[in-house]
């Protein structure tokens, strides 16, 4: 299990081709709150200002659980996470209104990754809109889900290479 705070800097792929929103601002922050009218848990945000968004570092872009899914026998993809803004191109959690409308998601969630069928979000429909979401795992065509953490940091620490699963 990684620490969190290694993971601001090794979590990244720098090579990928997934562009990162511009450099995260308190401004931005604040807007995205408003406009998605929810607390975005620290630890994203405190990730989402090393860099904000892009591609995962090839080992730490798996989530193990306890069972199969659609997309694997033991684990999540986690592949990229979105960043804050609006670059062309690119989804960002400001898209999950969108998004959970067009997938037939549940509202109260957050987007961070995925692109459809399958989405991982900050889930707050157990906590509320000021409180500390789990990560769930969304798949919108077996209109199934699943927790695989009670929050965004612990779901991080977690992370593992998908190569060393199944």
């Amino acid at each position: 299990m990684a620490r969190f705070e290694d993971l601001r800097y090794s979590l990244w792929d720098t090579g990928g081709g997934y562009t990162a929103q511009p450099p995260l601002t308190e401004e931005a922050i604040a807007k995205a709150q408003r406009l998605l009218d929810v607390t975005l848990p620290d630890s994203l945000l405190d990730l989402l200002r090393h860099r904000n968004g892009g591609e995962v570092a090839k080992d730490w872009n798996a989530f193990p659980v306890g069972g199969p899914t659609s997309w694997s026998t033991d684990h999540v993809p986690f592949d990229r996470v979105m960043g804050i803004g609006g670059r062309e191109g690119t989804l960002s959690p400001l898209d999950s209104p969108y998004l959970v409308g067009e997938w037939g998601l549940p509202a109260g969630v957050v987007l961070v990754s995925g692109d459809g069928p399958c989405w991982t979000g900050l889930d707050h429909r157990a906590r509320g809109r000021a409180g500390e979401p789990s990560m769930t795992w969304f798949e919108a065509d077996l209109n199934t889900e699943l927790v695989p953490a009670p929050d965004f940091r612990s779901f991080v620490e977690g992370l593992t290479a998908a190569r060393d699963l199944e």
